[in-house]
């Protein structure tokens, strides 16, 4: 990816529903599809596999408190002090100015160590897997966050998920893992009888 030529660069911000943060869209992807990575400091855009110039260049900015990238859009999460309309105008020209740069957004080796899973997954976890790709997934990406499969008890019927993004820490996270999440995956799967959410 350190070689990727992004197009003529169309940028917009969406709000989420977590209220300190906010959903920066491009018009390309920036990571393959089904990825996705979240960063709570800079030193994590260091780490082997996680590696982010980008990332590390946002968390220069002293109110950026989290990091998300998936699908086309960065998700920036900021503190409870700073107000997004003193500093929305400041991320949105660096953020352009970095792709206008040709810059990479993650180091190669981030993308490498990330595109060769295998996994042989349970015909349970595959439809589990699918409920969430296809009904829930999207609409979290929607608000600016991410949900991924984290593991799936066969004995109690529990099944935990990573939210990312404007998902952690934000308010009405529960209630849509509860309410909206739980509801259809133990209606679409019979084998899954709770939800739960792990790194929120």
């Amino acid at each position: 990816m350190t070689t990727t030529l992004y197009p003529a660069i169309s940028l917009y911000t969406e709000s989420s529903p977590n209220p300190n943060s906010m959903k920066f869209v491009v018009n390309f992807p920036l990571v393959p599809e089904g990825l996705s990575f979240d960063y709570t400091d800079a030193s994590e855009a260091l780490l082997t596999g996680k590696s982010s110039p980008l990332v590390v260049a946002l968390f220069g900015f002293d109110f950026v408190k989290r990091v998300f990238i998936a699908s086309n859009f960065i998700t920036v999460t900021k503190d409870d002090e700073t107000e997004w309309e003193d500093v929305l105008i400041e991320v949105k020209q660096f953020i352009r100015a970095y792709f206008n740069e040709q810059k990479p957004v993650f180091a190669q080796q981030t993308i490498d160590s990330n595109t060769t899973k295998v996994e042989a997954d349970s015909p349970t976890i595959q439809k589990i897997k699918s409920v969430l790709d296809q009904y829930i997934r999207p609409a979290v990406e929607s608000d600016g966050g991410a949900i991924s499969f984290h593991s799936f008890d066969d004995q109690d019927g529990t099944v935990k998920v990573l939210l990312q993004g404007s998902c952690s820490g934000c308010p009405s996270s529960t209630l849509t893992l509860k309410a909206g999440i739980e509801n259809l995956l133990t209606r679409l799967v019979p084998e899954v009888k709770q939800v739960e959410a792990e790194g929120v």
